[in-house]
């Protein structure tokens, strides 16, 4: 079984792999369509994302702290949930060292967006990274890979609810508990996660966590649990469903294929996902929506992602997904429909009808 790719801060040009494939293009055709300057990150504006989303996320608790109205803590759950979200995309590119050219730039840019909003920079950054080698690969992709028919069948009362009727609020469980069938935390640095060389990463993210979670103690001991409830658990809640949605709306369709074994190759698992349209969201939280370009060739920062599409998509032709369906439709039909895949096949698509 093909197991590893391109490094994970290297151009994609380098695959070799593609030349197995039985696809009408190659990371190379793609690479040329792109105009050079969408691989390139510009330092100034990442910062403006980044302050941007910081100044707004303060105003907003500066008027709900001045307001103090439960006519308008609801709103402000809402709006401070989805900018926490917005930060996240942030150190998201900050993990794919597109946020700049300079490592420490980007690795201080992530503990700051992360940390915030409860997130092991580094342990999110490495898991992340075997997310992007193996997507699409069914024993190999670290998130949102579907479950067997046989495993499905197997599956506790209890792990069917949270997996298909719980599953957005999931990611607080996943950083502790990884996903089905693996095992591994986010936050030890022994975990099977993590190579013993990026031990002190995994430390360095783990302590600033524990860091944030003693001053949200130390907050709620000065004002009060209503004060936790109100200025951070609520949209801390909203954040983690807008993350799992977005996340797994990217790889959660009926007709996107799962690969095993031979039949998997890096290119073709990269387009085993769909852009979808979030609407007046897709720039409030950074694009983050136009997915395949970004799984094909991850170091293009969000700002890039709209341009880079367009360039790709005459290029990849039918292999190009976009969905402009409703979100809550896509979720529904995406939760009613994708349940498991067969046992056995080396491509194979999601069903919800045990044989």
């Amino acid at each position: 079984m093909q197991s590893t790719t391109i490094p994970f801060d290297s151009s994609p040009a380098s695959e070799t792999s593609e030349n197995t494939t039985k696809l009408p293009f190659t990371l190379q055709d793609l690479k040329a369509a792109i105009p050079e300057e969408c691989f390139q990150p510009n330092v100034s504006k990442s910062l403006l994302y980044f302050f941007r989303d910081v100044l707004i996320i303060g105003s907003l608790y500066a008027v709900a702290h001045y307001l103090d109205s439960w006519y308008f803590w609801p709103i402000f759950w809402l709006m401070q949930g989805t900018m926490f979200w917005a930060l996240f995309v942030v150190g998201h590119d900050c993990g794919h060292q597109s946020f700049s050219k300079h490592k420490w730039l980007n690795d201080l840019i992530g503990h700051l967006s992360h940390t915030a909003i409860l997130v092991p920079y580094h342990g999110w950054r490495i898991s992340h990274r075997t997310h992007h080698k193996n997507t699409g690969n069914i024993d190999n992709d670290e998130s949102w890979y579907p479950v067997t028919e046989s495993q499905y069948k197997e599956m506790p009362l209890a792990q069917k609810i949270g997996r298909y009727y719980l599953f957005l609020l999931a990611y607080p469980v996943y950083l502790f508990k990884r996903s089905p069938n693996k095992e591994g935390s986010h936050f030890s640095p022994n975990s099977p996660l993590f190579k013993p060389s990026e031990k002190w990463d995994v430390i360095t993210s783990t302590v600033l966590w524990i860091g944030m979670v003693g001053l949200l103690g130390f907050l709620t001991y000065q004002w009060g649990w209503m004060w936790l409830l109100k200025y951070y658990a609520m949209p801390y809640i909203v954040f983690v469903i807008w993350l799992d949605l977005v996340t797994f709306l990217h790889h959660t369709e009926s007709d996107i294929p799962w690969y095993r074994g031979e039949d998997w190759t890096f290119l073709k698992g990269a387009i085993s996902s769909i852009d979808r349209n979030y609407g007046l969201f897709n720039h409030i939280h950074h694009d983050i929506g136009t997915h395949v370009a970004h799984h094909i060739f991850l170091n293009i920062p969000h700002y890039n992602l709209l341009k880079a599409t367009e360039a790709i998509k005459p290029v990849m032709g039918e292999y190009y997904r976009k969905s402009e369906e409703p979100i809550w439709q896509s979720l529904w039909r995406s939760c009613v429909s994708c349940h498991f895949v067969p046992d056995t096949g080396g491509k194979v698509y999601y069903t919800s009808k045990p044989k």
